[in-house]
């Protein structure tokens, strides 16, 4: 449309005493190095799965030729005098977010079967596993633990792992500690992925077995550690285990396969006293598509079609009125929206397990399409009670980065989102997005996160607020397509009965805090 049509408007009613939930910490997260305040770091990705820890090689799999080399040494910035150190890799890792006062780190343990057992190139067919390529991983070693680990043995010990990070960090429950540890990564997709190491399709039995097992091994170790599984790659994932070999038979009677999982490890930490699975662990790249492309894999920002789809993706994670351009939104409807379609299996199968999504990238990090996306995504998973999500993707994105340092750091001065979320409503969510928070019980500073996802108009929101406080300034902190700097904007100074009108440009998105007088 035309610049000079009239803004849209927009009403935001806002109750600071209505809905409080606390908003995780740990939301914040990322698996790469970015240049924004984070709370979660995640050693995850295809190449965890064949990572051994007492050489700290590791393979590539189908993405690069099946190599296994020095990669995770180099890219996670090792010294090289500290390369034969054992687990050097993740204690580089581990020590660079608590450097940064990052409050949690994931590690992602070995569960595939076999690690790299050298570094020597590529793995040819013949040499699949079992083979001197690899070492077979045992989750328990069921002799005394070293720190210097015998690397001319067979054997690689998960139990082991854990005990030289503790040693190390101590437990979970100490400041230092390592909270978190994933069963492997992706293991519906081992025989595509990692078909030297798992050429078999994992079954559904196999992949509840060795969580159990694997979760036993660690909490001997560690009991503070959460346990993190299965982490699924996606729908396909989600569903049917990627059409497991065992599904037809085991999955009789669940509506899919996250069911299933949750139900069977509910039944082993039952029969063992105590709880194996703290976290289920899902990724989740959208699938929604605009303009021919899909929106997390769309780089051309030129193409205004795939922005306008990353604008309303998020809401496949909360919305049942919207339904997405793509397979999911057409063919998976009973599973839709995501979040509390996860939230109602944990609910019904395994009550008290919390909700991870540890990877997700909703594109156009270079855009401002995709900043909004992202600080979307961040209001979703802290008002509806996701325990720790980390971005996957790439780390010279600067419209993401702003989309995280909007809540973590938005005046450049470790000024973040609040801790309690209060009910806040828009009367118009195709066009914009609005969270509200408070700190603790105290409503005296009201944190809203305002998106304005319209792409060519201005919006003005009229703001209502219910609450004991009386608010009479509000500061402005916004990005837009102009630049992903957060920079502050014009306040707001005209609140009457904590009432106010507010116009934001196109394609914006503001973090303003309300300020109540002093009594």
């Amino acid at each position: 449309g035309s610049r000079s049509e009239p803004a849209k408007v927009v009403d935001i009613r806002i109750d600071t005493s209505a809905e409080r939930k606390p908003i995780s910490p740990y939301i914040y997260g990322s698996n790469q190095e970015l240049d924004a305040t984070v709370t979660a770091k995640r050693f995850g990705g295809n190449r965890t799965t064949g990572y051994n820890w007492e050489n700290n090689f590791s393979n590539a799999g189908s993405d690069w030729l099946h190599y296994s080399d020095t990669y995770l040494l180099e890219d996670g910035g090792v010294p090289k005098g500290e390369w034969s150190t054992p687990a050097s890799v993740v204690t580089t890792f581990h020590d660079k977010a608590l450097s940064k006062n990052v409050p949690y780190t994931l590690i992602t343990l070995q569960a595939a079967g076999y690690v790299s057992a050298d570094g020597n190139g590529p793995v040819s067919q013949e040499e699949t596993a079992p083979s001197s390529r690899w070492k077979e991983v045992k989750f328990e070693k069921g002799a005394p633990f070293s720190l210097t680990p015998d690397t001319e043995d067979d054997y690689v010990y998960m139990d082991e792992f854990v005990n030289y990070l503790v040693n190390k960090y101590g437990n979970a429950s100490t400041p230092t500690g390592i909270k978190g540890y994933s069963i492997d990564n992706q293991p519906a997709l081992w025989s595509h992925t990692h078909p030297r190491i798992h050429p078999d399709n994992v079954t559904a039995k196999e992949l509840i077995e060795k969580s159990v097992a694997l979760s036993k091994a660690v909490k001997k170790v560690d009991p503070y550690a959460e346990i993190f599984g299965p982490a699924l790659y996606g729908f396909a994932a989600y569903e049917t285990l990627q059409s497991a070999p065992d599904w037809g038979t085991e999955g009789e009677g669940y509506r899919w396969f996250i069911d299933y999982y949750l139900d069977k490890m509910k039944k082993a930490s039952d029969e063992e006293g105590k709880r194996l699975l703290d976290v289920l662990d899902v990724h989740w790249y959208p699938e929604a598509r605009g303009g021919g492309e899909r929106i997390c894999f769309g780089a051309d920002p030129r193409n205004i079609e795939t922005n306008k789809a990353r604008l309303q993706a998020p809401r496949t994670l909360w919305d049942p009125t919207y339904i997405e351009d793509s397979w999911i939104g057409q063919w998976k409807k009973d599973f839709l929206p995501i979040l509390p379609n996860l939230l109602d299996s944990i609910e019904k199968y395994y009550p008290g397990t919390k909700l991870a999504i540890t990877e997700y990238d909703y594109g156009g990090g270079n855009h401002i399409t995709g900043g909004i996306a992202q600080a979307d995504v961040l209001g979703i998973f802290g008002k509806y009670g996701v325990y720790l999500a980390t971005f996957w993707g790439d780390a010279s994105n600067n419209y993401t980065e702003a989309g995280i340092n909007l809540y973590t750091n938005y005046d450049g001065k470790g000024g973040k989102f609040g801790d309690t979320s209060v009910k806040c409503e828009t009367s118009d969510i195709e066009v914009s997005s609005a969270y509200a928070s408070i700190v603790g019980e105290d409503d005296s500073k009201l944190h809203i996160i305002l998106l304005n996802k319209n792409y060519d108009q201005p919006t003005t929101f009229n703001f209502s607020i219910d609450s004991s406080k009386n608010y009479t300034i509000g500061n402005v902190w916004a990005f837009d397509r102009g630049s992903s700097n957060i920079t502050q904007r014009t306040p707001i100074v005209n609140i009457k009965d904590n009432t106010f009108t507010y116009t934001v440009p196109a394609l914006t998105a503001c973090h303003i805090v309300l300020e109540a007088a002093e009594p």
